[in-house]
């Protein structure tokens, strides 16, 4: 029986902490069946993933799916390989010019199910320098503090 809905195997929570996202588009990838098997497994690290446009085709670099737990040395596949993604013409164009004229780059923040089929989020982002990121950390902490701050407050009122 097919699965529906979204069903979410990996994210790359680093992604917002090295660059400044802007768009998101959904691509397929081309996938052999022991690595969609690895993928049912959430046996994927995106971490050092990123994407590009090369000749009108969208490739998807450095992802790595370890190797299917039940498959044998010949019939399974490479961990670390370029792989497709399936993206429509016009987007494939509109994410090219994008990258060439505000030099950005294409970084893949979620990988997961849909409707049992394979999908990853591309983000288009222009990576931070160290002092935007701490400048996040700084107000992620202040954040936290202040948040803290109000619960004891409530606390001790009641």
């Amino acid at each position: 029986m097919k699965q529906t809905g979204i069903q979410v195997i990996a994210t790359n929570r680093q992604a917002r902490h090295r660059y400044v996202l802007t768009d998101t588009y959904e691509a397929g990838i081309v996938l052999t069946g022991s690595e969609v098997k690895s993928l049912r497994e959430a046996k994927v690290q995106l971490t050092d993933a990123w994407a590009s446009i090369d000749a009108g085709e969208a490739w998807m670099h450095g992802m790595h799916i370890a190797a299917y737990s039940h498959s044998q040395l010949h019939s399974g596949h490479f961990a670390v390989r370029d792989r497709k993604l399936l993206l429509h013409r016009n987007q494939i164009d509109r994410i090219g010019m994008k990258l060439k004229v505000e030099r950005l780059s294409l970084v893949p923040t979620k990988l997961y199910f849909l409707d049992g089929k394979v999908k990853v989020e591309l983000a288009v982002g222009k990576g931070k320098n160290v002092g935007d990121k701490r400048e996040d950390i700084k107000r992620r902490d202040s954040e936290r503090d202040a948040a803290r701050d109000i619960a004891n407050a409530r606390r001790r009122s009641d």
